[in-house]
């Protein structure tokens, strides 16, 4: 056994595809598996052989795996009851899969196993030993999942430990502790999970924790703290109902907190929960602790001038140690430093205290309170500072636009087309353009009238397009906000656009977006 403290024990790929809105291909599988596998994640459990295609998939391209570090894991249940182990086909596929590690899950619970299961105390236990011992016979790591197991414990711990005790019996290489359905607290782990130590002080325990009290890290730490050598969970939370715990928060918890080695390179953390969300087509969630866009930004005035001065004193870590960095805001909260910041990281010389700095500050503060949001719009704050600071030279003169929406009776479908009339130094230029809507439309014109004066605005598309109505009492009437992400392939920039009119608001900010492309360009 490796003298490791604290084992890592993936479940994303099966655990995590039990949530709503996360689905995985077999080759999502396979790529995710490498992933978590050069990270330094002790266990991957791949999912439950024979009961899906894409689990069958995978199990047969995971013998071609070639991992570094983790082992890959089978997950299946005990023996059904009454039924000889060698006999049932389930248990079978777990060999069938090759994997050095299977996983298996049983009773803990009185109530599931008389209730649910419809079977005796004694079969029940009888499940877990047999099953547990044929694959241990045959060469496997077995580790045991007692689900139920904190439920079943507060019930009757007597039953509970005998469960444990079968598998133990069995010859199980872990014994983890399921918090199933998500309902107990810290102090409650602590106090089960050191019972269990004293009852069977030879086989290490695991936890396995779910997030309905919000509680699934604070449940795992706990258990870590009893005596817990393994910790199951997912990447950035996923799973069942309110999810898993989350391995994203726990691995720099535990590493950098309670200083227990477990990842080789916990800077590439970040990269990872964002490999997960992009492979899995889930929004990154900004808030998310260590790794969320969110995690290190600064927005109100005196805490930006303290972080400026002493990071620490507003950072609990530093943010880098997690593949994350330190983000300034700037907004109606802010302060000089916030825009001295923002500045510096544009390259754009300011001296704190200097008229020009005051002018931005005050700028941005009327702006937010017409309802623009500089947050995620740095490239419309970068046109602003520049326009304050004089150094903003207009690329192009804009004279109108004009959209229009026809729909026809006759079963042609609807026909969106907008104009553009500007100047580029005093040559006038005049263009349409029909689009997939009016915003599309707008786009696509603006583009056409531009592209004989500078072509380079050919690498420039639109990565996201946001609408956020300010006034919901106002109904149609309500004053809307619109960003707009453009990339050229290689950066990406936020613009944002605020009016009555939404079409308005749309424009404002594509014609933004054009703009700072073409300023950084020159």
């Amino acid at each position: 056994m490796s003298s490791k403290q604290v084992f890592l024990y993936d479940t994303t790929l099966r655990d995590g595809t039990q949530g709503e809105g996360f689905q995985l291909s077999g080759l999502d599988k396979l790529r995710i598996a490498k992933r978590l596998d050069e990270f330094g994640i002790d266990y991957i459990e791949g999912g439950w052989p024979g009961s899906n295609p894409k689990d069958i998939e995978f199990f047969r391209e995971a013998k071609n795996l070639k991992l570094k570090h983790a082992k890959l894991a089978a997950f299946g249940s005990t023996r059904r009851a009454d039924t000889p182990v060698e006999e049932d086909p389930q248990v079978r596929l777990l060999l069938e899969a090759e994997t050095p590690v299977v996983t298996i899950f049983g009773k803990s619970w009185e109530l599931q196993v008389t209730e649910v299961l419809r079977t005796t105390v004694e079969e029940n236990q009888a499940m877990i030993r047999d099953t547990v011992a044929y694959l241990a016979k045959h060469d496997r790591e077995v580790i045991y999942d007692a689900e139920h197991f904190f439920d079943g414990y507060k019930d009757s711990p007597a039953h509970a430990l005998a469960t444990l005790q079968a598998a133990a019996e069995g010859g199980a290489a872990c014994l983890v502790l399921c918090d199933t359905n998500g309902g107990t607290l810290p102090h409650e782990v602590m106090e089960i999970c050191g019972a269990v130590r004293k009852h069977l002080p030879d086989t290490p325990i695991g936890i396995h924790t779910h997030n309905d009290c919000e509680l699934a890290v604070a449940n795992a730490v706990a258990s870590v703290k009893a005596g817990s050598t393994q910790i199951q969970g997912t990447i950035n939370g996923y799973g069942e109902r309110t999810g898993n715990c989350n391995l994203t928060s726990v691995i720099p918890i535990l590493q950098l907190k309670m200083d227990i080695p477990v990842v080789p390179h916990l800077e590439q953390l970040r990269d990872l929960s964002y490999f997960v969300d992009d492979v899995s087509n889930n929004p990154h969630f900004a808030r998310a602790a260590f790794v969320g866009r969110t995690a290190f930004a600064h927005k109100g005035g005196m805490h930006v001038n303290a972080v400026q001065k002493l990071a620490r004193s507003y950072e609990h870590i530093v943010p880098g140690s997690v593949g994350n960095s330190q983000n300034i805001l700037v907004s109606e909260l802010s302060g000089q430093s916030n825009i001295l910041i923002k500045a510096e990281e544009l390259g754009i010389p300011l001296e704190k205290g200097s008229p020009e700095a005051g002018s931005i500050l005050r700028r941005v503060k009327e702006l937010e309170n017409d309802g623009y949001s500089y947050e995620a719009a740095g490239g419309s704050l970068e046109l602003l500072i520049r326009r304050e600071l004089g150094t903003y030279r207009k690329p192009f003169d804009l004279t109108e636009y004009h959209t229009s929406f026809r729909q026809y009776r006759d079963g042609h479908p609807p026909v969106c087309e907008a104009t553009v009339k500007l100047s580029v130094d005093g040559t006038p230029e005049l263009t349409v353009a029909e689009g997939h809507g009016v915003v599309n439309a707008l786009d696509l014109a603006l583009r056409k009238a531009l592209l004989p004066f500078y072509p380079e605005i050919s690498n420039v598309s639109l990565a996201d397009y946001k609408v956020r109505i300010l006034d919901g009492h106002d109904a149609t009437a309500a004053k809307t906000r619109v960003l707009i992400v453009s990339t050229d392939g290689e950066s990406t920039w936020g613009t944002v656009g605020v009016s009555d009119n939404i079409i308005e608001a749309s424009w404002l900010a594509l014609v933004d977006g054009i703009d700072l492309f073409l300023q950084r360009k020159r």
